[in-house]
């Protein structure tokens, strides 16, 4: 057993065709008709697949989204103390990973169709949950990322 840190696996690669609107869809998280600048991609492995997302609002659209998408528990926010992320997701995207940002940024687990009960406090069994993060990264902007894992080869891809 080797102490070398994990390396990416070899299967790895990113398929065509993904749209934002594809995306959002997968994801459960609808995209803002005032959305600004969305990207989206997606990875398979034979491990997990990743889905990314990412568009810009103004700070009052953002909030609305935000509301509309709470998290399980709450906003959270990074520590300039947090362990350096190698660019490896939103770099396929051009942006910076958002665990890098910690100026202005919260983030939180969000499971769109979750049950709104206390019943289930941790509705990842029940509902597919996104990472979502929110970066001000102006005094007016803020840019929406959204990161979601799946079981390999479950998801329908598009026809690229």
């Amino acid at each position: 057993m080797s102490d070398a840190p994990e390396k990416q696996a070899t299967d790895a690669h990113w398929a065509k065709g993904i749209t934002p609107e594809w995306m959002s869809a997968h994801m459960g998280l609808q995209l803002p008709a005032s959305a600004h600048s969305p990207k989206a991609a997606y990875e398979t492995t034979s491990r997990f697949d990743t889905g990314l997302l990412t568009f810009t609002l103004t700070r009052t659209e953002a909030e609305t989204f935000l509301a509309k998408h709470p998290p399980e528990g709450k906003w959270l926010t990074l520590s300039p103390s947090q362990p350096d992320k190698s660019p490896h997701d939103f770099a396929h995207l051009g942006l910076a990973e958002p665990e890098t940002l910690t100026t202005g940024m919260r983030h939180g687990d969000v499971c769109p169709g979750a049950p709104a009960t206390t019943d289930y406090p941790y509705a990842t069994s029940d509902a597919q949950c996104v990472t979502l993060y929110a970066h001000d990264y102006t005094p007016t902007r803020t840019r929406i990322y959204a990161r979601a894992h799946y079981e390999p080869d479950i998801s329908p891809l598009p026809k690229s």
